[in-house]
């Protein structure tokens, strides 16, 4: 959508950060913690690693909750708001800005291009909210218990050595 230089300096930071109250999760913008935490020391690479994460996740919610959403109209209408996204962008990440700007504006939704009225963004938003976060917390727990397993077996490995 945009070719603005400092695209590779956005953050995935939705403002509403819940790790500084101890979550795992950032109940904002899905981080894990350590991401929140770390970002700023993180290489393009990796930072790109986490926005295609989170945008699989947002595809996974999102493209099925919106069925009727016509993704030429939202690219339009998140662009004349000013939203910047990556070239890259799913339909996932574009539908959760286009939603993001009516959940603030419900009198938006008809012109958004999602598909939907203005009574629906708000159930809307909060089934995805519900959703999202649930998904984000069980890639979190995989990851943790992934890394966990690999630690034990490392471990259990020094152990017989």
């Amino acid at each position: 959508m945009s070719n603005d230089r400092r695209i590779p300096s956005l953050t995935p930071c939705a403002g509403r950060c819940s790790t500084v109250f101890g979550d795992a999760v950032c109940r904002g913008c899905r981080r894990f913690n350590h991401e929140v935490i770390q970002w700023n020391t993180y290489t393009s690479e990796q930072r790109m690693i986490i926005w295609q994460r989170l945008d699989v996740q947002l595809d996974q919610i999102l493209v099925p909750m919106l069925p009727h959403a016509n993704i030429i109209h939202i690219e339009a209408f998140i662009e004349s708001k000013r939203v910047r996204v990556f070239d890259t962008a799913t339909t996932g990440r574009k539908l959760y800005h286009a939603l993001k700007i009516c959940e603030k504006n419900k009198n938006l939704a008809e012109v958004s291009g999602l598909g939907i009225q203005s009574s629906q963004v708000k159930p809307i938003w909060t089934e995805f909210e519900r959703r999202v976060l649930a998904l984000a917390t069980a890639s979190y727990e995989l990851a943790w218990l992934r890394a966990n397993g690999i630690s034990q077996s490392l471990l259990h490995s020094l152990d017989e050595f």
